[in-house]
């Protein structure tokens, strides 16, 4: 348990900063979910327009400190390359 005050303000900013990190990954996972929803009932525009909406979601991620960039970078890759892959 915190002693100093020091320490108990930071227990406190720990445990905001975690929750809004917990928000901001969950929103992300969303977006992630409705991207690979998209792709397994085989629509490519729905796939292609949930991308484009899941893109700026990730980046602001990263910006955030919540993912790595190159986490991101490998997702949106996989992604990207799963949608190509879809039937016309």
């Amino acid at each position: 348990m915190a002693n100093t005050s020091s320490a108990k303000k930071m227990v406190r900013k720990i445990a905001r900063r975690t929750a809004v990190n917990k928000s901001r990954r969950s929103r992300v996972r969303t977006f992630l979910r409705k991207v690979e929803e998209a792709i397994s009932s085989g629509d490519k525009a729905a796939a292609e327009s949930a991308f484009k909406d899941a893109q700026p979601e990730l980046h602001r991620a990263v910006n955030k400190g919540v993912f790595h960039s190159k986490t991101v970078a490998r997702k949106l890759s996989r992604l990207s390359s799963r949608i190509k892959s879809l039937a016309a």
